[in-house]
């Protein structure tokens, strides 16, 4: 309602312009444009990631991690200049157990081979957490982050370096003693690290992808039980994917090569020789692969559950993300099959293992629309 005007006031004369508070306005216009580049910085770090994973396990595959026996995170970014340079890496590597017992006699040009995979891997590590921290300083600089989200953006940068760490502590492992690899539960953790922040960055992408308003609204219509079911086949595929990484580590995908039987038997023959005994949970090839087969059989059976569950979700997107995981699965089982049956070749192993990162990411994309549904007509 207008206030009462005074009667010496001209009729025709202007009320002054009222001031209209504009800082909410500009805020979330900020907190928008903010969400989407910082979204595309985080789908960068994630396709990174992803590299990441799969050049670790071409380095792991083709022998090539222990070529490196130092750790320099800065220094070690330029490779070997001359002569001279290659001839004293070589010189540090014939002093490792790998090429003492396993390696005798290789050439420097073999050495320079399986030397450049390890330096690609590592050095594409400092590009991601280079890509990183350009992109953090600069939204954290110019005030972009949206509200909440600086210490969400900080964590995948603070596990990567502590990744670094993890892959030194994973190399060491092998320099040492009689190992020829380095030890399969260090190399679990290094794996299942990446994993983690693969996770971390699609979660934050999914939520990045729509505004907190409608993420507010669509949690009201949340599907709890198909939430928590979504959790729990998320920490199920992670421990199948620490599993598989014991098997990749000892090379355990070799040693049985039958299916459904391994060596004729439901059960590897000896499978608790070693001591003392939880050392064959990690080491004894026949066991670890067991153990894997096994946690991927009941990991396919609860899938099965999760999806029946989900088919009566009133949601058609929700309904068809977690199809789609069933459909991968599916598809990753039978990978894992012929992994074994054809002696774990390279590129079937690394599709097994890019199979792996796809399915956590569909399993993510799914339990993200079970707490987030989008909005749909009464007809779906």
């Amino acid at each position: 309602m207008s206030g009462k005007r005074s009667i010496f006031e001209e009729v025709g004369e202007a009320e002054p312009p009222r001031s209209t508070p504009t800082t909410g306005v500009i805020d979330k216009a900020a907190r928008r444009g903010a969400r989407g580049a910082i979204r595309v910085w985080l789908m960068i770090l994630f396709a990174m990631v992803v590299v990441m994973i799969a050049v670790g396990g071409l380095t792991r595959l083709t022998d090539s991690g222990l070529s490196i026996t130092e750790w320099q995170p800065v220094t070690g970014a330029l490779p070997p200049l001359s002569a001279a340079d290659w001839d004293a890496e070589f010189e540090k590597y014939k002093q490792i157990p790998e090429y003492q017992l396993q390696n005798q006699g290789m050439t420097l040009q073999e050495f320079k081979v399986i030397f450049w995979w390890e330096w690609g891997h590592r050095q594409l590590g400092r590009v991601i957490g280079l890509v990183w921290a350009i992109g953090f300083l600069f939204f954290l600089v110019t005030r972009k982050i949206p509200t909440g989200w600086t210490g969400r953006l900080l964590v995948p940068g603070v596990l990567g370096g502590i990744q670094g760490a993890i892959g030194w502590w994973m190399v060491s492992s092998g320099l040492t003693g009689t190992m020829l690899d380095v030890a399969s539960y260090r190399l679990a953790t290094h794996l299942g690290l990446a994993f983690v922040i693969l996770g971390l960055l699609a979660w934050c992408i999914f939520k990045l992808g729509r505004s907190e308003a409608d993420l507010l609204q669509a949690r009201r219509n949340r599907d709890g039980k198909l939430f928590s079911m979504g959790t729990g086949l998320l920490h199920f595929a992670f421990l199948q994917i620490l599993l598989g990484a014991l098997v990749a580590g000892i090379d355990a995908g070799r040693s049985y090569n039958d299916w459904p039987l391994m060596g004729g038997y439901w059960l590897p023959p000896e499978p608790l020789s070693l001591e003392p005994v939880w050392r064959n949970f990690f080491e004894d090839a026949g066991l670890v692969q067991f153990m894997h087969r096994t946690a991927g059989y009941l990991l396919f059976v609860f899938g099965i559950v999760v999806w029946l569950r989900a088919r009566r979700s009133a949601n058609e997107r929700t309904k068809t993300a977690f199809t789609a995981v069933m459909a991968m699965m599916l598809l990753q089982m039978v990978l894992g099959i012929a992994t074994v049956l054809y002696v774990a070749p390279w590129h079937l192993a690394i599709l097994h293992q890019f199979g792996a990162v796809l399915l956590i990411t569909l399993i993510l994309r799914a339990r993200f629309l079970a707490q987030y549904p989008i909005a749909q007509s009464v007809r779906g």
